[in-house]
């Protein structure tokens, strides 16, 4: 809104500078996250090499603070080989809807207080939809590729994503309850102004435990990532692209992976908010402790994906239908009951 006013001053109709702010927070939010995914690339990597005790990338530049930044050179300026026997416009479209789904995710998350490309009141339904569409960038991209391992991969992960949004939607409803907002930033104040009011610490504790691993399965990390399983599909949907489209496609998976960090802040952790709600902790901007709640998230996933062992797709799917579905629909019911309870809800 500062933005937006500072436009109108100069002269700008109300539409004409609300548009320009808007491209603005648009352009800056997307360059943020390809910068912050760069690192967490990285990192992702420096921990992995840390548990194997081995050192990982540290050739290019400090510490190998710019490797990522010479693997995207690397990538956009090798040849894009499409399979002679591929649908070519469909197979090249294929990593495009995928990586801008992605990114379009990201404009309801708010960063911080009024930090938000679109603070609609539906956003965990705008989410929702998202993430179904997403999909769809994976399925093409497999069936497009004229491959049996590829279609394999793209099968298991649209079953895999469709299993796990529902448990993910179960939970959703319980935090829900309690913000009574749909709307993330509502629920982030719900939370206000301390640790003491933060979801994790309430009633929904192990739904936090429930989204974590629903959130792995979901965005295909380990234990959980049968679709580009290496022992029997050999990389999966995207086995047969490389350069660019193979980097939209990697892109678009770690955007996923970074959104949910970012949701599981939100949810359970307060967003923007600080632990305690003193200075000088509440003197750090409300984006400084998101990033930070992110990057512990991102640890997390990181440490599942060097110490737990890949499961079985039929392992997977029974953890799914037949524990996290009843456990996170009962506890919708009793959610909804405790709130009844204490007048929370009529």
């Amino acid at each position: 809104m500062f933005l937006v006013g500072w436009l109108q001053s100069l002269g700008l109709p109300y539409g004409a500078a609300w548009t320009i702010s808007q491209v603005v927070m648009i352009v800056v939010l997307s360059v943020a996250l390809l910068v912050m995914l760069a690192f967490l690339l990285l990192f992702d990597r420096k921990v992995w090499a840390a548990v194997q005790i081995r050192r990982g990338p540290n050739v290019v530049g400090a510490f190998g603070l710019l490797q990522s930044f010479a693997d995207f050179i690397k990538f956009v300026l090798k040849e894009a080989v499409v399979p002679a026997g591929a649908n070519k416009g469909v197979f090249l479209l294929a990593p495009l809807i995928a990586f801008t789904l992605a990114l379009a995710a990201w404009a309801v998350v708010p960063v911080a207080s009024g930090w938000v490309v679109a603070d609609i009141n539906v956003g965990i339904l705008y989410l929702f939809a998202i993430s179904s569409l997403g999909v769809y960038g994976i399925i093409m991209g497999g069936w497009a590729s004229n491959s049996k391992y590829a279609f394999l991969g793209s099968l298991r992960s649209a079953a895999q994503m469709v299993s796990y949004e529902v448990s993910i939607g179960f939970v959703l409803i319980t935090v829900l309850l309690f913000a009574g907002s749909l709307n993330l930033s509502d629920i982030v104040r719900a939370q206000a102004p301390d640790i003491r009011h933060w979801f994790i610490i309430s009633p929904l504790f192990p739904m936090f435990f429930l989204f974590f691993i629903s959130a792995l399965a979901e965005t295909n990390r380990p234990p959980f990532d049968l679709p580009e399983a290496e022992s029997e599909l050999v990389a999966g949907f995207a086995v047969e692209y490389s350069s660019t489209p193979y980097l939209l496609f990697m892109c678009g998976e770690y955007l996923n992976i970074v959104l949910m960090c970012a949701m599981a802040s939100i949810l359970f952790f307060g967003g923007w908010l600080p632990p305690v709600d003193i200075w000088p902790l509440n003197a750090i901007p409300g984006v400084i402790w998101l990033i930070l709640k992110i990057w512990f998230f991102f640890f997390l996933f990181a440490m599942v994906k060097a110490i737990v062992p890949r499961y079985r797709y039929d392992q997977l799917m029974r953890l799914g239908w037949k524990v996290f579905l009843p456990i996170s629909l009962l506890w919708v019911v009793l959610t909804a009951a405790y709130l009844f309870a204490v007048g929370r809800i009529t």
